[in-house]
This record gives structure tokens, C-alpha cells and sequence, in this order.
């Protein structure tokens, strides 16, 4: 009889592009979304939750094709030819969500959403597959009034998350503006258009000079490669390079840069007088330039938009992987997208929306040591004696009755040095100890963790008799004694 071939063990690893999340980086990412949400709901939006999964339909411009139907996303085909995918974004499933129950929600609609979504790209530093993001959105309302409101509660919640100000710009553009520039270089359609608005993109990583090379002949690339331009004069090109470089030192001065840039196109002046009712809306609000500014520059998710738009920017610089200093960078975009919920009913509704990326915003707080400290772990009541576990889980029960984080020791108690060894490892503040003895005089002793820690390393023998981190106390103290410790050591 042949011999049943032996199965392999599986390994043990995360997929590539994915990542497991323990206890200090779950609670930090909690906290920071309890705040978002506070403020988020301060402003009267209201939660949504909605499926993880869409129809590939659904998510629009990810349809399956024939050549490779989950490009983007983790799609699969189910037995009755339905093809399903988990979502790309927080924003493709609110338009399938308001168009589905638009006649039972209010109008204008206006939701946050914060979870993880899930994009099948490539991995890189810091770049994974699944992330976390925090989405606040307006439907239904065409007023600039709400892009203003967005822009102001994105401030409001960098503040509220640690980020003082100073340490970051909201910077708004209009894709109206960009609009009228390409009409008055006589760009309406076509692939001499595309291949502008592909050159504008590169603006922030190439800046003027990259960009007028590219819209010219072309330019050498650093890696020593030369890129094909999209073949333009210096004439043709001159009105990009107008808008682009238009941000002055007052918002006034920046609109009359703008309107200089779209001349006499009526779209090109919409968006231009939209900029500066918002720049009005936010000075009523008391938001000035050194929080929200109205910035040309700001040109990613131009394609995408069909108003403002406006970007988070950290503005403190940090150490990259080679020692360079370089700012932070983004952390939230959003803006106007007015024909995302026509795919589905057919009719044009307003919608404006932004996305915070609450992975970068953690990363920007631990770079400033604002987060980043080890969670304080619970109070451990230790084992002496195993038949008397009752009397540890009372004391438990004592101690999380009164609001303190505790647990006993579950492990194999017959080691009292695996026990300190355990408390240590779950960053324990306070260790209780109740042998026989202990037991029969009514008392216990409490071992402050921290303060032996600190002692342990520098610590004199006065000092250790002055000080010592174990003490004995009447059993009945024991929450009393617990909490005075605790409340020592948060000072």
C-alpha cells in the first residue's frame, strides 16, 4: 500500500502587501478615529457603515475587461457570472448606497465612513494593500458653502488629532479654473489634452521648469532617461504655467492671478468666483491663510473633480530613509465630484466630499513623538496558590468594578518568576501578591512595577529603603492602595 504523501505546514506569514496591527498601534488607531468622529459629528454628519463589498459594477471605472477583470481590486466572479470585488474606497460605495436609498435619506445627505479599504497594486515602503481610511461627504448640496465646511472641519480635525497649528496648510484649488485654461489654449478634447493634464500632475514633483520642459520638447528624467513633451510652444504652454505659479501673498492677489490665467472663458471665471466666495465663507468662520489657503498648485485628483478640490499638508519636515530632510507631506484630499451618483440614476447630484488617510496621520504624530509610548497594560494579580482562585478573581472583579484594567495570571503558576516575567511583557503597572501568610493576616502586597523598574536602574540603597516599590496593605485597601499608585505614576 503506497504511503499517504505527509501535507506541508503551512507558512506562517502575511500575504505580501498586508500587515498585522498589535495592541499599541490598535489603540492609537481607535483613539485617533474617536476623535475624527467627534468632530466629524460636531459638525452634524451622520455615521454610515456600509458593505465591504461591491459589485465590480458598482465601483465604476474598475469594470472587468477582458484582459484582466480585478485590475485594482480583489474582485471575484461569482457561480451566477456576477463579478464582486472588496471596495477600492469609501466614496464609490456611497454613491451606490444614495442612489439605492436616496427616497428614505434627507437632502442634502451628509455621512462619514471610516474603515478599511483594499487595493491590488503593487506593495512598496510603507505602502500595503490594505488600509485604513476616514471619509466625511455632502450629497445633495451645490452651494460652495459646503466645500467651505469641509475645509474648515478638516482643519478643525487636524487640531483635534495633535496636529497644533503651524504644522499643517489645507490648500484648495478649483478644476473649473484648470478648465478654462485649457479652453483658452483651445484644449476641449482629445489626447493633446489628456497628455496636459498628465503634465500638470507632475507639477509638484517636477515644479515649473519640469512641467514647461514637458509640455515642450521633453526632458531628461533622473534616472537619465529622456520623456517625449506633449510638443507645445512657449505661447501655448504660457497659460499652465500662469495658473500654476498664480499663488500670491493675499488670497485677493492669487484670484486676480487666476482670472489673468483664464482670460474671458465663463467656466474658467465660475471657478474663480467659487474660490472666492469659499475664501469669504472660511474669513467669516475666523479660518485665515495660516490654516486654509486658496493654492493653484494644488493639482492632484484633477481629473477626478469637477470643482475645488483640497489637500491636508503637514508642513514640518522629517528625516527620510537617507537621513535627507523633507516635509511630511499629505495626509487628507477631497474635493467637488458632481457626477459620481449619475452613473446610477442618470440625474447630476452635487456631492463634495474629503478622505483623511489615518495611517499617515498615526505615522506624522509618532515622527513628532506626540503618540507612540508603550499602553499602559492592567494591573495583574498574581497566583500563589492555584486552589484559591476564587479569591484572585474576587479581587479582579474588585478592581475592574472600580473602573481599573486588571487581570489574574492564567498561566502555570508554579514559577513566581514567570509570573514578574509575564506582568513585565504586558507592560503591567502594579503586580498583587496574596500567599498563605497573606492570607491569614488580612493583607497583601502590591508591587509598583514602574517605580522598581525606574529604581532597578540607578537607584541607591537609601533610596530602595526609602522608597521600596513592594509594600504591604490591609486586604480591604486594595482598590484604594491600586489607584493611589496609579494615579502617582500618571504624574
Amino acid at each position: 500500500m503506497a504511503k499517504e504523501k505527509k501535507q506541508p505546514r503551512p507558512k506562517a506569514e502575511t500575504p505580501k502587501g498586508f500587515r498585522d496591527y498589535f495592541g499599541t498601534e490598535v489603540t492609537e488607531r481607535a483613539e485617533m478615529l474617536r476623535k475624527i468622529a467627534g468632530v466629524y459629528h460636531l459638525y452634524g454628519f451622520e455615521a454610515l457603515e456600509s458593505s465591504a463589498v461591491e459589485t465590480v459594477e458598482a465601483l465604476g471605472k474598475f469594470l472587468p475587461d477582458v484582459d484582466r477583470p480585478n485590475e485594482g481590486v480583489f474582485a471575484w466572479q461569482e457561480d451566477e457570472g456576477d463579478w464582486l470585488a472588496l471596495r477600492y474606497d469609501l466614496t464609490a460605495p456611497l454613491a451606490r448606497v444614495y442612489a439605492q436609498h436616496r427616497n428614505d435619506l434627507p437632502t442634502p445627505y451628509r455621512r462619514y465612513a471610516m474603515g478599511p479599504v483594499w487595493r491590488n497594486e503593487k506593495p512598496g515602503p510603507g505602502r500595503f494593500r490594505q488600509f485604513y481610511q476616514c471619509d466625511a461627504d455632502t450629497v445633495g448640496a451645490p452651494s460652495v458653502a459646503a466645500d467651505a465646511e469641509i475645509c474648515a472641519m478638516l482643519a478643525d480635525t487636524l487640531e483635534q488629532v495633535g496636529i497644533p497649528r503651524g504644522d499643517y496648510i489645507v490648500r484648495v484649488n478649483n478644476r473649473k479654473v484648470l478648465n478654462g485654461v485649457l479652453e483658452v489654449m483651445g484644449l476641449d478634447e482629445g489626447a493633446q489634452r489628456d497628455a496636459v493634464l498628465r503634465t500638470i500632475d507632475k507639477f509638484d514633483k517636477v515644479g515649473e521648469s519640469g512641467v514647461r520642459e514637458l509640455l515642450g520638447k521633453g526632458r531628461l528624467d533622473a534616472s537619465g532617461a529622456y520623456i517625449d513633451g506633449v510638443g507645445l510652444s512657449d505661447d501655448q504652454a504660457e497659460p499652465v504655467l500662469a495658473f500654476l505659479t498664480s499663488k500670491a501673498e493675499t488670497a485677493a492677489q492669487t484670484l486676480d492671478n487666476l482670472r489673468a490665467a483664464v482670460r474671458e472663458s465663463a467656466i474658467g471665471l465660475e471657478g474663480v468666483q467659487e474660490l472666492e466666495t469659499i475664501a469669504d465663507l472660511l474669513e467669516a468662520q475666523g479660518y485665515d491663510t495660516d490654516r486654509i489657503v486658496i493654492d493653484p498648485s494644488v493639482v492632484r485628483g484633477l481629473g477626478y473633480y469637477t470643482g475645488p478640490v483640497f489637500e491636508a499638508e503637514l508642513t514640518f519636515e522629517i528625516l527620510d530613509e537617507k537621513g535627507r530632510k523633507r516635509q511630511f507631506g499629505s495626509v487628507a484630499g477631497g474635493g467637488r465630484y458632481d457626477d459620481l451618483v449619475k452613473r446610477f440614476t442618470g440625474q447630476a447630484v452635487p456631492a463634495t466630499g474629503v478622505s483623511i488617510g489615518v495611517d499617515r496621520l498615526l505615522a506624522a504624530l509618532r515622527e513628532k513623538g506626540r503618540i507612540g509610548g508603550t499602553v499602559e497594560g492592567p494591573v495583574v494579580v498574581t497566583v500563589m496558590d492555584r486552589d484559591r482562585m476564587a479569591d484572585y478573581q474576587h479581587m479582579v472583579g474588585e478592581l475592574r468594578r472600580a473602573g481599573i484594567r486588571a487581570e489574574v495570571y492564567l498561566g502555570n503558576p508554579k514559577n513566581f518568576g514567570n509570573q514578574m516575567k509575564y506582568a513585565d511583557r504586558r507592560g503591567a503597572p502594579i503586580a498583587v501578591i496574596e500567599g498563605g501568610d497573606e492570607k491569614e493576616r488580612g493583607v497583601i502586597q502590591i508591587k509598583d512595577l514602574i517605580l522598581g523598574a525606574q529604581m532597578a536602574e540607578n537607584a541607591t540603597l537609601e533610596e530602595w529603603k526609602e522608597r521600596p516599590s513592594q509594600f504591604e496593605v490591609p486586604r480591604a485597601q486594595l482598590v484604594e492602595k491600586v489607584r493611589e499608585i496609579l494615579d502617582g505614576q500618571a504624574q
